[in-house]
């Protein structure tokens, strides 16, 4: 293996699975919410009228529907090829999946510190807006990293994938350990896609 795709392996595969891991053990602590309420609050005591509005529509635009659509629009306008098109549907829904899997696997209640703007139901670890922005995110950096788009892509999509997660916490629909697990998720999920990926590109290549 070449230390370009060791170094994929490491820091973007095992890494956050093994932070995933001491965060999802973390999680079944019963000090969790004495632990991260604070932090909760400490945001929401920022709280204004016009944040609200823009953390409003944030998190409106982290919806998975919307991510599916982004991925759509990229599709239908860019065409970037069978194997690509394969890896973006994968990388992005599996993650979603992955995501929701976990949530049954852990059935977290959600923070509930103050009478919020938005009303979610379901389990709350890992956050399904933070894994699917995170996914959408990594897998469109990652196919455009040998193009001179990389650097203008990658920072748009860290931006968006941290404003979004940003709203969780502000709205109150999340602790941060739940947004982190989020990023882990989505980080680890598309790159494992991606370096399946890479393996069978190289044993198909004569």
């Amino acid at each position: 293996m070449r230390a370009s795709g060791l170094l994929a392996l490491v820091v973007g595969l095992l890494a956050p699975l093994l932070l995933l891991g001491l965060l999802a053990w973390a999680s079944l602590a019963p000090s969790r919410s004495a632990l991260e309420a604070p932090l909760l609050l400490a945001v929401h005591a920022h709280a204004t009228p016009t944040l609200d509005r823009w953390m409003l529509t944030v998190t409106t635009l982290g919806r998975f529907a919307f991510v599916a659509l982004y991925v759509a629009v990229i599709l239908a306008f860019l065409r970037p090829g069978r194997r690509r098109t394969a890896f973006l549907v994968v990388a992005v829904g599996g993650a979603a999946l992955l995501g929701n899997l976990l949530k049954l696997v852990f059935h977290h209640p959600r923070p509930h510190l103050w009478a919020g703007l938005v009303t979610e139901s379901g389990a709350s670890f890992p956050s399904g807006h933070a894994t699917g922005t995170a996914a959408f995110a990594v897998a469109v950096t990652l196919l455009a990293w040998r193009t001179r788009w990389r650097w203008p892509v990658l920072l748009l999509a860290v931006t968006f994938m941290l404003l979004v997660g940003f709203s969780r916490v502000y709205l109150g629909v999340h602790y941060p350990s739940d947004v982190l697990a989020g990023w882990l998720t989505g980080l680890a999920w598309v790159m494992g896609t991606w370096i399946l990926a890479a393996g069978e590109r190289r044993r198909a290549a004569p």
